[in-house]
Parts: C-alpha cells; structure tokens; sequence
C-alpha cells in the first residue's frame, strides 16, 4: 500500500505532531513499509489456527477475593502532594 504525502500530513495532524520538511518524506517511505507488511500477513493461512485466549496453554494465576481492611481516606491523603476537601489534587489534563 502506498502511502502519500498528504496522507503523512494527515496522520501527523490527527497524532497532533509538526514535522519539518525533511522529515515528511522518511516518514511516508517507513509508513508505506509498515502498512505493506501488514497487509502481507493477509496472505498467511490461518484457517487451522485456533485462537489465543493465554499464553503458553497455562491457565491465568487467580487469587481469592476475599475482603480485608484498606486505607481509611485520611490515610490515602496523608502523603498527597496537594489535596482539598478530601481528594486528590491533579494538574489539569484538558
């Protein structure tokens, strides 16, 4: 599959990232050499295979779900940088 320069532009718009001039073109070629390797792996017969639902054919570890006592708030606050009002205090995100 071979990817263009626009689509390079777009992708870098929608993953928020300004790339320079020289840097359009490597990134188009690495583009195009990822997605035509994938497509590539369309072509593998996996009819037979069963899927995979954990590695190795071990079951996962479990432990018990039992109850036991946990932080009272005070105590889950007691080494928080900045708190008010009973919660933690983040910096924004948005």
């Amino acid at each position: 599959m071979e990817v263009t320069r626009e689509d390079v532009l777009r992708c870098a718009k929608l993953a928020h990232l300004s790339l320079r001039e020289e840097e359009i073109e490597p990134m188009r070629q690495a583009m195009t050499q990822m997605l035509t390797h994938a497509a590539s792996l369309d072509e593998l017969p996996l009819d037979q295979v069963e899927p995979m639902v954990a590695g190795l054919g071990r079951p996962l570890p479990r432990r018990e779900d039992v109850p036991r006592e946990t932080f009272t708030q005070a105590e889950a606050l007691s080494n928080a940088p900045e708190q008010d009002r009973g919660f933690f205090v983040v910096p924004k995100v948005l």
